[in-house]
């Protein structure tokens, strides 16, 4: 492996064959270029892990960015970001996800997974800017979770999220009043509604607003199965979305059978499944995945144990439930990013997420032996839409007194937002 925690270079170096790396290669050659090079082309996901999904009419795009911006050097766009940065202090925060490339998360004020980000939005008053590198359902929860007088900033606009817009608002509204049209709206004995609403953070804003107004909370990766316990106290079943791997192998690990986890595909009545087959659920699965963690499967993780006797194996629980089985352990980014941390031997780990948290990982501990499951070079497609360049213009704006870019969430989909955000805050990971 590529000794540095460049991604970016690493993709360089495939796409120009000048790595001696055996079997390596990238899913696209596309991930050499700029990203501003796909700015002006039809919407799309952009090269990476999504590339292959299809995009949503109207989804956000991003306008031209400034020429000085794209022929700059690394090492001058890194310049003019910590000037940037010094000259605007305390005024600016910028919160970098685990998967952000590494030229970019150098600059950030806190590097995390989307639950200790939201947190971050809300211990940073002070700051009269949030720049969020990471992508837009989370630039729309800083947003929700800061105050009025702070602007979000996304440095690039086209960094959506294609898990995210697998479940819309209209599908998910339909599939509710089909299923409340199903069960009705009354408790039972124990005070426990007939279903409860449990949206995954890499959401839209307008689905974590239809949870709040719904008696519905938020989750994320890192607390998932604290939230099914709240839902289960509160409702008899769960419907969770956007994410089914997720919601499966959380439940799966709280006992809940997989005969009671029907898939709800969108759009076909009861989401293709039978009145019986509902009401015997217990959690009704959303069609909607994660195309980074859908690449991995179990036949790299046989590979590992058998060119690394005696390898630790940890993944993402958004990968497939035969991975997650087939894996020794796995828990969200942070989960993934202690367990390395806290090794005391030197250990060989085989790791199934984005390969930019992982080839960190490899850099900052380089007395254990790191490598990403999928062997071939794939980033999150729209995570790899924020580039320094982004970054650099959007800070240098702010120098000159100009916010572009900013995120803001119409507060009648924020105020029941909020309300889900709030419960998912306070429901405390394990």
């Amino acid at each position: 492996m590529n000794p540095t925690a460049s991604v970016n270079d690493r993709i360089q170096l495939i796409v120009n064959g000048a790595t001696a790396e055996a079997g390596v290669a990238a899913c696209s050659p596309d991930l050499a270029k700029g990203p501003w090079e796909f700015d002006a082309q039809p919407p799309g996901y952009g090269p990476g892990s999504s590339m292959g999904d299809v995009i949503p009419t109207g989804s956000p795009v991003q306008g031209g960015l400034p020429t000085e911006y794209k022929t700059a050097t690394n090492d001058e766009l890194h310049e003019r970001i910590r000037v940037a940065k010094e000259t605007l202090g305390e005024r600016v925060v910028i919160l970098g996800h685990f998967y952000q490339r590494e030229e970019v998360v150098r600059h950030a004020d806190y590097l995390g997974d989307s639950y200790q980000l939201a947190v971050q939005a809300k211990n940073r008053p002070e700051a009269e800017a949030i720049i969020f590198c990471g992508v837009h359902f989370m630039a729309e929860t800083a947003d929700i979770l800061s105050s009025a007088n702070q602007a979000v900033i996304l440095p690039n606009l086209a960094a959506g999220c294609s898990m995210a817009d697998m479940a819309d608002i209209d599908s998910v509204t339909q599939c509710w009043e089909e299923l409340t049209a199903l069960y009705g709206t009354e408790p039972d004995a124990d005070g426990r509604v007939p279903i409860i609403p449990v949206t995954y953070m890499n959401s839209s804003a307008a689905l974590k607003g239809f949870c709040g107004e719904n008696g519905g909370i938020v989750c994320t990766s890192s607390n998932a199965e604290t939230v099914l316990k709240w839902a289960f106290e509160r409702g008899q079943r769960v419907l969770f979305f956007p994410d089914q791997h997720l919601g499966r192998n959380t439940a799966k690990a709280m006992g809940v059978p997989l005969e009671a986890m029907p898939l709800w595909h969108g759009r076909k009545p009861l989401g293709g499944n039978t009145a019986v087959e509902l009401a015997e659920a217990r959690v009704i699965l959303w069609n909607g995945f994660c195309s980074v963690h859908k690449r991995f499967n179990v036949g790299q993780i046989e590979q590992a144990r058998r060119d690394h006797p005696g390898v630790r194996v940890i993944v993402h629980p958004e990968c497939p439930m035969p991975v997650v089985d087939a894996a020794d352990e796995y828990g969200s980014t942070e989960y993934i990013r202690k367990a390395v941390a806290e090794a005391t031997e030197p250990t060989t780990f085989a790791i199934g997420t984005e390969i930019n948290m992982v080839q960190r990982l490899a850099a900052q501990y380089p007395q254990h032996t790191i490598f990403c499951l999928d062997p071939v070079v794939c980033p999150c497609s729209t995570m790899y839409r924020i580039h320094p360049g982004y970054l650099a213009w959007v800070l240098e704006r702010l120098v000159a007194g100009e916010v572009v870019n900013q995120i803001v969430v119409p507060e009648d989909v924020a105020l029941p937002a909020r309300v889900a955000l709030e419960r998912m805050l306070a429901a405390k990971p394990v």
